[in-house]
C-alpha cells in the first residue's frame, strides 16, 4: 500500500508537433550562443558569401527562436493538445533562448567592440568597473528571465486562461530588443559605413553603449507587475477587421525590406509603449477626472 502511495505519476502522452516546435526553439538558442562565441567572423556556407558575421547570425538564430516560440503556442491551441509537459518544455527552451543566450551575446558584443576600438579607460579601476558592470547588466537579464518564467508558471499552474496581457515584459520581446541592437550594430551598419563613416561610428558606438542599457531595463520590465498585450493572441486568436489586416500586411513588407529597423522600432515601440500606458493608467487612477465638481 504504501508503494502505491509512494509511486510518482509517469508520463504518457505528449503532443508531437508543437513539441518539436518547441526543441527547434532549444536549438536555435543553443546554436546563437555557439554562433556568439565565435565572434567578429565571417559566417558559414551561404553567409560567408554575403559577409555575415557570426554576431548576426547569432541574433537571427534568436529571432528564429522567437518565431518557434510563438507558433508551438498556437500550434497547441489549434490541435486542442495543450499540457504541462508542453508548458514546462516551454519554460525551459525560454530560458535558454530567451535569457542565456541574449545576454551572452551582449556581452561579446560589447567585449569584441571594446577590443576592436582599442578602448581603455584612465585607470585600470574604471576598466574593471566597465567589465564588472557588463557582467552584472548580463548576470540582471539571465536571473529576472528565469524568475519572470517561472512566476508565469506558478500563476497559471491550473490551466491557461485567455492571456489577452502578460504581467511585465515578456521574455521574447527583452531578448528581441537585445538582437535587434546587435543586428543594427553588426548587419545593418556596416552597410552605410563607405557612405558616411563618421556617422557609422558615432551610430555604432550608441548601439553598443545601448545594450547594457537596454539588458538592465528589460531585466527590471520583465519582473515588473506592468501589463503587457498578448500580440500572438491578439493577432491569429481573434477576428480582424479589413483596415487591421492592411495594417498587419504593411508591417510585414516593411520587415521584409529592412527586417533590422522593422526590429528596433517595432519592440522599442512595443517596450516603452507599454510603460506609458501603465503610467498614464496610474495618473487616471492618482487624479480622477472633475466634471461639475463631481469625480467621474
Amino acid at each position: 500500500m504504501n508503494e502505491i502511495k509512494g509511486k510518482k505519476r509517469q508520463l504518457k502522452y505528449i503532443a508531437i508537433f508543437p513539441c518539436l516546435i518547441t526543441l527547434m526553439n532549444t536549438l536555435c538558442g543553443f546554436l546563437s550562443i555557439v554562433y556568439a562565441s565565435r565572434g567578429q567572423e565571417t559566417g558559414i556556407l551561404i553567409f560567408h558569401r554575403y559577409g555575415v558575421s557570426f554576431f548576426a547570425l547569432s541574433a537571427y538564430m534568436i529571432f528564429f527562436a522567437m518565431i518557434a516560440d510563438v507558433f508551438d503556442g498556437l500550434a497547441a491551441r489549434l490541435t486542442h493538445t495543450t499540457s504541462g509537459f508542453g508548458a514546462q518544455l516551454d519554460s525551459l527552451s525560454d530560458a535558454i533562448s530567451f535569457g542565456v543566450a541574449p545576454a551572452f551575446l551582449m556581452l561579446k558584443v560589447v567585449g569584441a567592440y571594446l577590443a576592436q576600438q582599442n578602448i581603455h579607460f584612465k585607470s585600470d579601476f574604471l576598466d574593471r568597473t566597465v567589465g564588472k558592470v557588463l557582467l552584472l547588466a548580463a548576470i540582471l537579464f539571465v536571473l529576472c528571465a528565469i524568475i519572470r518564467l517561472a512566476r508565469f508558471n506558478v500563476e497559471n499552474a491550473k490551466g491557461e486562461s485567455d492571456h489577452s496581457y502578460f504581467c511585465g515584459l515578456p521574455t521574447t520581446p527583452s531578448a528581441g530588443i537585445i538582437i535587434s541592437l546587435v543586428l543594427f550594430q553588426t548587419d545593418f551598419l556596416p552597410k552605410i559605413a563607405r557612405r558616411s563613416e563618421d556617422l557609422f561610428h558615432t551610430l555604432e558606438s550608441a548601439a553598443t553603449w545601448a545594450l547594457p542599457i537596454a539588458a538592465f531595463c528589460c531585466g527590471l520590465l520583465m519582473v515588473s507587475r506592468i501589463p503587457y498585450p498578448n500580440v500572438s493572441t491578439r493577432l491569429f486568436c481573434r477576428k480582424k477587421s479589413f483596415r487591421s489586416f492592411l495594417g498587419i500586411a504593411f508591417v510585414i513588407i516593411v520587415a521584409i525590406l529592412n527586417i533590422q529597423i522593422a526590429l528596433i522600432l517595432g519592440l522599442c515601440g512595443f517596450t516603452i509603449g507599454g510603460v506609458i500606458n501603465w503610467l498614464i493608467q496610474k495618473l487616471k487612477a492618482r487624479f480622477p477626472s472633475q466634471k461639475n465638481g463631481v469625480s467621474v
